[in-house]
């Protein structure tokens, strides 16, 4: 006889189990909800709103929101029929986000973005020993983690099944379907943008920080990743040749003869970590000076304020647009480009300087893997990369966390010989990165007599500061030393050091403020161009770090570049518009609007190798122009800016 299947004794009535999932979601919506905490997708809204926005718009925010989460509660649910437990650790993994973006937000003052998930994979690659810093008593943490999963497997074996074991192929068939589609929405399946749009849910594309207000965090994240995660727009070749042609006249006479090889100067650049003045922040007596060395030079060349592209942290952004003379505004899709940008050919200065006959090395003393670096340093055209294992032991010195910029600075000076082929070096350091609520072995005396604005009277972010401030100096002190030393080589050398971006120092920068007036997102930092065959002079010129190659390459002599010829020509109207991410967006002219979109296409152009391929076409629409009787809608504008 043929055994006929019988089901299960319900455990439950099915109202009840209804009852209980409906119960468990709409209070894992409201306690999204409250974890969330934004402006915009509060507990209230899902019962108020105000009478200028429909009345279904709120709780739709609220909703999508939440929706990642439920889908992961319900997926759980069909796979283990346990209601509580799925639905606790579905919050359990929203909770754990949310305390990430609480750290970022805490350090950085900016909100997670999708492009933040590509660490993870820098983890194996020294990431997670510079992250761990930022995290409160890592001990902990690890404690807290083991205790949470201890309970999640008490509970799962604990917690009776809310649904019936059978029929199987029908909760496997739902599991199924719901996993599904939470992985098609986390990888960005076009299918979802109907559902997280600008037009239904409200975006600010231009702000992270407005959008996850409006939107939630983990709705925010959707959308960027949606709308802008794997879009790119394609070149308007036309208006990139039109501003080209413009300049061609300008940019024609600036070409000049390569210099002979044996006046070719040695080029450093030095990035220096979070390298920036002090005194600017409200609050210092007149005549405090915090960085000696930088004002003494300062008086032998070019320095200014540097534009950058970045706040408290992703130091690749300056340094992607100091070696490509590309700028990160054109490629809004773009957070991190040496793990989004991926390419055999990188265009910028090390490959046009490699093909200038110059030996190209970068110098750091961290993991030569974080970032992404070993791959995108050859993709750029570097020969040799000298990260924290190529020291010599007895002089990789660290000075707290990290690496002393005196070491840093010990191997530079050994890979700038006195004979042979010209050299391009490029130096990150990084002693001076943070955090700062700690420093091992550091000099509680000198750090302790290092004055503070009088607006920074938190015990902790007075500490903070001067902590930086401590390991900031010896950036100083190494600055002059390094430039002092190559000024006495009879080879003439090129200096150019620059902070990467203003360290994450939100406390005390919101206490003291600065005398501009404007906020720490668009605070500019220090740079100096040093030509030790010509220390008589001083320039003052601000700039965008997308703009410095171009006057390093004109210093050196070197003016067979088109690209980098345009920069310094459209920077003086353009350098201001550089800002970090979630900065105020500045105001723009005509002028500077007609520029922007011209410069946007020559760029896209620019990074795909594509540009070079079309200055015939600009010389002929150069001469075309010449000799129509129109006047041209464009200004050339030189000079310090």
């Amino acid at each position: 006889m043929t055994d006929v299947y019988t089901p299960e004794p319900a455990r439950h009535p099915p109202a009840v189990r209804v009852a209980v999932i409906v119960v468990l979601a709409i209070a894992f919506v409201v306690g999204t909800a409250w974890l969330d905490g934004g402006a915009d997708v509060a507990p209230s809204t899902l019962w108020a709103h105000p009478d200028w926005i429909p009345w279904w718009s709120m709780p739709l925010r609220v909703i999508c929101n939440a929706f990642p989460g439920l889908l992961l509660a319900f997926a759980l649910l069909a796979w283990t029929r346990r209601a509580g437990w799925s639905f606790a650790l579905a919050f359990g993994i929203q909770a754990l986000l949310y305390g990430v973006n609480a750290l970022k937000v805490k350090n950085l003052a900016i909100p997670l973005m999708p492009a933040d998930f590509r660490m993870l994979g820098q983890l194996r690659h020294g990431g997670a020993e510079l992250l761990s810093g930022y995290l409160p008593h890592v001990a902990l943490v690890i404690v807290a983690i083991i205790i949470a999963i201890a309970i999640l497997v008490a509970w799962f074996r604990f917690e009776p099944p809310l649904l019936p074991r059978r029929p199987r192929s029908a909760r496997a068939a739902a599991s199924v379907v719901l996993f599904a589609a939470l992985i098609t929405l986390i990888a960005g399946v076009p299918f979802w943008r109907g559902v997280y749009n600008q037009q239904l849910l409200g975006m600010q594309p231009w702000s992270p920080l407005a959008t996850r207000q409006h939107d939630g965090l983990i709705g925010s994240l959707l959308l960027f990743h949606l709308q802008y995660g794997s879009q790119h727009r394609k070149a308007n070749t036309h208006a990139a040749l039109a501003l080209m042609a413009h300049y061609e006249p300008a940019i024609a006479a600036a070409q000049k003869p390569p210099a002979d090889a044996a006046q070719k100067p040695d080029i450093v650049v030095i990035l220096s970590e979070s390298f920036f003045d002090p005194t600017i922040m409200n609050g210092y007596p007149p005549g405090t000076d915090l960085t000696p060395n930088l004002h003494r030079l300062e008086q032998h060349g070019t320095s200014g304020w540097l534009h950058v592209p970045t706040f408290g942290g992703g130091t690749i952004r300056t340094e992607f647009e100091v070696l490509t003379g590309l700028p990160l505004r054109y490629f809004p899709e773009v957070q991190f480009p040496y793990l989004q940008i991926h390419q055999k050919r990188i265009p910028g200065i090390v490959r046009l300087l490699a093909g200038d006959g110059y030996t190209t090395l970068a110098v750091h003393g961290n993991n030569p893997g974080f970032w992404n670096r070993t791959t995108a340093f050859k993709e750029l055209g570097f020969d040799k990369f000298i990260s924290i294992g190529d020291f010599p032991p007895d002089d990789a010195i660290k000075e707290g966390n990290y690496m002393s910029d005196k070491s840093f600075t010990d191997e530079l000076l050994r890979q700038l010989p006195d004979s042979g082929p010209p050299r391009f070096v490029l130096g990150i350091s990084i002693e001076a990165h943070g955090p700062y609520d700690l420093s091992p072995g550091i000099d509680e005396k000198v750090r302790n007599a290092i004055p503070v604005p009088a607006g920074v009277t938190d015990p902790q972010a007075k500490l903070e500061l001067q902590n930086y401030i401590y390991h900031m100096q010896h950036a100083d002190q190494q600055l002059g030393r390094l430039v002092d030393t190559l000024a006495q080589r009879k080879r003439r050398t090129l200096i150019l050091f620059f902070g990467d971006h203003l360290p994450a120092l939100v406390p005390a920068f919101q206490s003291a403020g600065f005398k501009n007036g404007q906020g720490f997102l668009t605070q500019t930092v220090p740079y100096i161009l040093i030509d030790t065959a010509h220390m008589d002079h001083a320039t003052r010129q601000n700039a965008a770090a997308w703009e410095l190659p171009g006057m390093v390459l004109q210093e050196a002599g070197i003016h067979d570049d088109p690209w980098f010829t345009l920069t310094r020509l459209v920077a003086p109207q353009l350098a201001a518009l550089t800002r970090a991410p979630d900065a105020p967006v500045a105001p723009e002219t005509a002028q500077q609007k007609l520029l922007d979109e011209g410069m946007r296409n020559a760029a896209d152009l620019q990074l795909h190798n594509k540009l070079a391929k079309l200055w015939p076409e600009v010389a002929a629409m150069a001469q075309r122009e010449a000799a129509s009787a129109g006047a041209a809608p464009l200004t050339v504008t030189h000079g310090v800016h």
